[in-house]
């Protein structure tokens, strides 16, 4: 039984009333096992650590990850959804050492590896339950009871299994490479890993000066923002491409050597400086060298710099295979080596260095500058760069094979994959893959104790067969003590101390997550690569490349096959989002006070889909309940109260099935049928190809054609207005457009499709849906396109109605004249005849819509005395011309109609030399004074359509202007009390002071709000007896008007009317032939039967002279009613009409036949036309 719908919601209680919905029936479960035998669908999801509380970022990726995979299950896939941690690594081991005041290694070593990962594996599902509850509140269905974590052992196992595969391919290898390093958690980074968390720093600037051996009083001078380095200087280098010139500075005396473009670091003007000699002076040669910054001298510190470590090796300054010369520790300070320095954190000796070099004459130059550097992702302390020994995997030789398989992947949006990845791919190094850390998955590296004889292991058993010892955990304090023997008779052979790179660990979950090879290889082998990931756009230097390193590597193929990418989710001021700085609303209270749906919605209609950054501002979450929920939550209650008010008045059974549907001939039940099924082809298109920044607009916008374009031109048919079968064609409509929307909103806005369906599912006829169980919106398949019901005409036509519409109210507002006052004629001037047709075709839309009483169209503007003029836009040209401002605003003055229209269509035009475009100029229609039309009508344009209101006063208008605002008065304290159409009510009015406009205006327009209240109009006094359920004073053209409502109608005399009525207009081209003449002389003028001062009739004989009439349609006591039949007969009696066939009509056009079926109560106070029909003789 279809439930009852309020009139208010709270989105956020309908939610949590769904979660439960959701986890009694076990929905998420039952979706998988219907879909069991379906084809698979495969979907991974990147890990996210549990250390901290899912924030924006995880919301927006976690809302693309539902909607595609509830899409594809949609679709007829089988889609297994799986949870994932992160659990090793940087950021659990960070929260340790923060907790316990961790310094370095040696803290570590006094407390033991064991205790140390123990205390990790205690925090690392800190906030599990809460990213749980999280994701699961936000509508996103997911499987946490068979999720994946990086410390089971079995998927460490794999990951084992990974990097054995590479170094049995000769991929692994040890070696020496300068790496950014992060002092504060004692271990180098990946490049991906730096490039992270980049900030704009103020640092010191010094220029150096570095004496010639040969002849001291000359000194090449180096410039460097890293004093620290300077301890470790072996070389200096210069560009071998640029002139170098000696000069002597004549104010010290001194000579220096530097770029000759440089000089302006050191002298302003060259008066400060006298030039010794130009030249290249070799000391060390590289193109690195630039001469953008600095002095052209680049000092060279090997085991700090990339750079510096490449020139020093080609120059044999060093070898490869010799001892580091690298005098800082992992903790970022200097050994005893820097005796000056030793002990002191490298960043806070800078200035203990400069004091020192100011003190023995080698600084020229002290200042700070600002510039962009890199700081540890999970610290945010700075980076330094550092000499370290690592183990890499090779990627510099398959470079090429990562862009061929790069190239295989489908991107949204497609512009990453060739930008941004694939510039980051053609310049990939070598991967440094192992940390010098503990929480981790150990290197399965066993050597000797000279690196000669190393033993690869890739699973458990290899490693009990090789060492005796049975394992079954692989975390370094249960494998570190396991020795293998030496083959090569070295005596045993130990673990390396390093662990993997979590992020080898996370690019290894394709394989990790099902324990392959050792488990499901059939399953992953017939699975892989995945049909679709989604993660940020920082992931292009993250997991998506590792990602694809690692199945490169392996397999020779990508490891995904679609891939969405999201930006980033900024605060409102752009920047990014900080605990510290508080500037950013919480999630959780965002959907306490708004619901999940409404933010999934913002979130993916917005920039962020298109990869690019989003400034999360909360109005824009609650805009997206003002303008898109309430209003479609508002379309559906309206369907369901007129279900139940058919079922009630009419007795008539509502019940919907697609099939047995019969095709209405309404053209606007034809447009948003059309419609929908042009969204369901678009929408399966697009999302197809992965492309939501497209789908999302379209949905929306689709909205607003249902709630504002389809329900407000059709409230009167579908309150029944019109007959019950036109009643029924509009129902069925609006619950066909609204069903198929639920379905295509489902992966979207999860909870109030379900809110929804859990109702709407009542009206629908069991046996039309394919679907055995149809519990949840979830388990139905999506709509499928029916083309035949695609009527691009008609859609096309309803867009150009639209327009006019549009146009129209613009004008109204323009002139501050509200729609509820009337106005005499709109007129549409358009050059294209089909698209006046078409208007012609919705005339009766535009006339109820904008309130006229007349549509005229025309093809000459001309006739109204037309013309276009500009005026320029003086901020934005004003700007861009400057100085030609003056002269271009002179000759914008002088452009003809002509030359506008021009411009109007091409959207540019070339005036005294300068490019104008559309946001340079506002265009104006002005009327020729000439033409009479200046002061009668209003004029407004879209390029395609130019729409004239005549808006000269007309008093009779006023007045019904005014008699709406009493009407919308009336109904807003309806709906204050709650009330639906269906209670019966009296509404009673007082206007003080009495006798005045409003008071006339009331009394000369009381059926016409009676047409649209439905409910007697009395004045003032109510009975006493009377239940008063609300009442209310207001201001309205300078009266006070008091309305109250009671309950009950009221049997109180009336002027007027006293029971249902209907008024009758004989057609009047006919009246020469069907009115009697023998009656003139005692005819009355109006043939009607009223009910006058509570008790008397007037008695109206036949056969009058007259063409309109009042016929009761009940008695006053409410008895004998008409039937259908009835009322052709007594409408025939009042027009001497009784040998004669008539037709009724709903319209003045006799367009409108009034049905057979038509309920007689929903005639009452309306006007019906009548049409004599012709005898065969007169035909």
């Amino acid at each position: 039984m279809v439930e009852p719908v309020p009139e208010s919601i709270n989105f956020p209680s309908q939610e949590e009333i769904i979660l439960r919905f959701w986890e009694e029936n076990n929905c998420f479960e039952e979706c998988l096992k219907q879909s069991k035998n379906k084809p698979r669908y495969t979907f991974y999801d990147g890990p996210p650590f549990a250390t901290g509380l899912p924030h924006y970022g995880h919301i927006l990726a976690g809302t693309i990850k539902d909607i595609v995979t509830r899409f594809a299950h949609q679709s007829g896939f089988h889609v297994d959804r799986r949870f994932g941690w992160d659990c090793h690594g940087l950021p659990v081991e960070y929260e340790i050492d923060k907790t316990l005041g961790i310094k370095g290694p040696e803290d570590v070593a006094k407390m033991g590896i064991a205790e140390y990962n123990n205390q990790c594996r205690n925090i690392v599902m800190r906030y599990s339950k809460e990213w749980e509850t999280s994701v699961k509140r936000l509508g996103r269905w997911i499987d946490f009871k068979n999720d994946y974590k990086t410390l089971y052992p079995w998927f460490m196992e794999t990951v084992w299994w990974v990097f054995k595969q590479l170094y049995d391919k000769g991929f692994v290898y040890q070696g020496v490479k300068v790496m950014p390093f992060s002092t504060a958690c004692n271990t180098p980074l990946s490049n991906f890993e730096a490039n992270q968390n980049y900030k704009d720093v103020q640092d010191p600037s010094v220029i150096v000066n570095f004496p010639l051996l040969e002849d001291e009083e000359v000194a090449l001078i180096a410039w460097t923002t890293t004093p620290w380095t300077l301890p470790s200087n072996l070389a200096l280098c210069v560009n071998p491409e640029f002139l170098y010139a000696k000069v002597k500075d004549n104010s010290s005396g001194k000579t220096y050597i530097l770029m000759e473009a440089r000089l302006g670091v050191l002298f302003k003007t060259e008066a400060e400086y006298t030039c010794v000699e130009k030249g290249a002076f070799q000391i060390l040669l590289d193109n690195y060298v630039k001469e953008e910054d600095g002095t052209g001298v680049v000092h060279q510190a090997p085991y700090f710099g990339a750079d510096d470590y490449r020139v020093c090796t080609e120059y044999n300054i060093i070898q490869r295979d010799q001892a580091p010369i690298c005098p800082v520790d992992a903790s970022g300070c200097f050994t005893s080596e820097v005796t000056d320095f030793a002990g002191q954190y490298v960043k806070d000796a800078d200035k203990n260095i400069i004091k020192w070099l100011k003190e023995n004459g080698r600084l020229v130059i002290s200042s700070t500058c600002k510039h962009n550097y890199p700081f540890c992702w999970r610290s945010d302390t700075p980076l330094i760069y550092k000499a370290v020994p690592s183990w890499f995997v090779r990627v510099e030789h398959m470079v090429e094979k990562l862009l061929d398989n790069n190239g295989k992947c489908y991107w949204v949006p497609e512009f990453v994959r060739e930008k941004r990845f694939g510039n980051w791919l053609r310049d990939a190094r070598d991967w440094a893959i192992s940390r010098n850390r503990y929480w981790g998955t150990p290197l399965p590296l066993w050597v000797s104790d000279d690196y000669e004889e190393v033993v690869c292991v890739g699973s458990m058993a290899e490693l009990e067969e090789l060492s005796g010892v049975k394992v079954t955990d692989l975390h370094r304090e249960s494998i570190d003590h396991v020795t293998i023997p030496s083959r090569c008779g070295k005596g045993v052979l130990r673990r390396v101390t390093e662990v993997f790179d979590c992020w080898f660990e996370s690019g290894s979950m394709p394989y990790a997550q099902v324990h392959y090879p050792f488990e499901n290889r059939k399953e992953f082998e017939d699975s892989f690569p995945a049909d679709f990931i989604a993660e940020g756009i920082d992931q292009t230097r993250g997991w998506f490349y590792t990602l694809l390193v690692l199945s490169t590597a392996l397999f020779g193929k990508p490891p995904f096959k679609n891939v969405i990418v999201n930006g980033l989710v900024l605060a409102s001021d752009g920047q990014k989002m900080s605990k510290r700085k508080k500037n950013y609303p919480d999630p959780s209270l965002i959907v306490q006070q708004y619901g999940a749906d409404a933010l999934r919605l913002y979130l993916i209609n917005s920039p962020v889909v298109r990869a690019e950054n989003l400034r999360f501002k909360e109005e824009g979450v609650r805009d997206m309940l003002k303008d898109v929920f309430l209003p479609w939550y508002n379309a559906y209650r309206f369907l369901i109260q007129n279900v139940q008010r058919l079922q009630k008045e009419e007795n008539t059974q509502f019940l919907y099935n697609e099939s047995t549907a019969k095709q209405s001939d309404n053209i606007m039940d034809k447009w948003i049928q059309s419609f929908t099924q042009s969204l369901i082809q678009f929408f399966k298109a697009e999302m197809d190809a992965y492309r939501l920044y497209t789908v999302v607009p379209r949905l929306l916008k689709f909205v607003d054609m249902l709630t504002n374009w389809y329900v407000r031109t059709n409230r009167r048919r579908l309150k029944g207005e019109n007959g019950t079968e036109d009643c029924l064609w509009a129902l069925e409509s609006l619950f066909s457009v609204l069903f198929s929307m639920c379905r295509l909103m489902a992966p979207f806005t999860p909870f109030i499709t379900e809110m929804m369906y859990k109702n709407l599912r009542h009206l629908i006829d069991p046996i039309s849906l394919e679907e055995k169980d149809i519990g949840s919106i979830h388990y139905l398949m999506l709509p499928q396109v029916r083309e035949s019901l695609i009527d691009k005409r008609i859609e096309s036509a309803v867009s150009q109605m639209q327009s006019v519409i549009e146009l129209g109210r613009v004008i109204r507002d323009r002139k501050t004249l509200p729609v509820k006052y009337p106005l005499k004629e709109v007129v549409v001037i358009h050059q294209d005849p089909e698209a006046l047709k078409d208007i012609q075709s919705l005339q009766k839309y535009i006339l109820e819509e904008l309130n006229v009483r007349q549509l005229t169209l025309s093809a000459d503007k001309d006739k109204y005395g037309i013309r276009l003029r500009a005026e320029p836009d003086h901020m934005v040209l004003g700007k861009r011309l400057k100085g030609a401002f003056k002269a271009v605003t002179a000759s914008i003055k002088e452009l003809s109609s002509e030359q506008l229209e021009i411009f109007q269509k091409t959207g540019s035009m070339v005036l005294d030399g300068h490019e104008l475009h559309e946001e340079d100029l506002r265009l104006m229609y002005t009327f020729d004074q000439s033409s009479g039309s200046a002061a009668q009508y209003e004029a407004h344009s879209d390029a395609q359509v130019l729409v004239l209101l005549d808006i000269s006063p007309d008093q009779s208008m006023v007045d019904e202007g005014v008699a709406r605002e009493v009407i919308n008065r009336i109904q807003k304290l309806r709906k204050k009390a709650h009330l639906v159409p269906s209670d019966e009510i009296t509404v009673y009015y007082n206007c003080q002071p009495q006798g005045e406009y409003l008071d006339s205006v009331i009394q000369a327009h009381k059926d016409f709000i009676l047409a649209t209240t439905k409910a007697p109009l009395l004045p003032f006094p109510f009975p006493k007896t009377a239940s008063v359920i609300i009442e209310e004073t207001t201001q309205l053209k300078s009266s006070d008007l008091q309305i109250t409502i009671v309950k009950g109608t009221s049997p109180a005399p009336v002027n007027g009317p006293a029971c249902a009525y209907v008024n009758l207009r004989l057609f009047d081209t006919i009246l020469k032939n069907f009115i009697h003449k023998s009656s003139k002389k005692n005819a009355k003028n109006i043939a009607s039967f009223f009910y006058l001062h509570g008790s008397f009739y007037l008695p109206v004989p036949e056969c009058v002279v007259g063409v309109v009439g009042t016929l009761l349609l009940v008695n006053p006591v409410g008895k004998n009613g008409l039937d259908n039949s009835g009322l052709l007969l007594e409408t025939a009696k009042i027009f001497g009409l009784r040998s004669r066939r008539l037709k009724l009509y709903l319209d003045q056009d006799l367009s409108q036949e009034l049905p057979t079926n038509s309920p007689i109560k929903s005639l009452d106070t309306k006007t019906l036309f009548v049409r004599v029909l012709p005898t065969t003789a007169e035909s």
